[in-house]
């Protein structure tokens, strides 16, 4: 039961701000990525250039921020 009570602090929610913003921008690039197959599997060829855009850009930026915001907060962890 430790482990629960341990695992549930650390899941507190004290995310910081960049880490947010990534995983919003990964979900919502991921949702243009499904979108996209889903609308070439339909037969569609002329796609709107934003969708493609977000699946191609949004998805890789939102990693990008998350990572940051790991690697931010571990060299804070890491000084204190």
């Amino acid at each position: 039961m430790t482990t629960a009570t341990k695992e549930a602090t650390v899941a507190a929610p004290g995310k910081p701000f960049l880490m947010r913003i990534g995983i919003g921008l990964f979900a919502l690039g991921m949702i243009a990525v499904l979108t996209v197959f889903i609308m070439f599997a339909a037969g569609l060829e002329n796609l709107p250039i934003w969708l493609s855009v977000g699946a191609g850009v949004v998805t890789p930026l939102g990693l990008l921020l998350g990572l940051l915001a790991l690697v931010f907060e571990a060299r804070a962890k890491k000084t204190d």
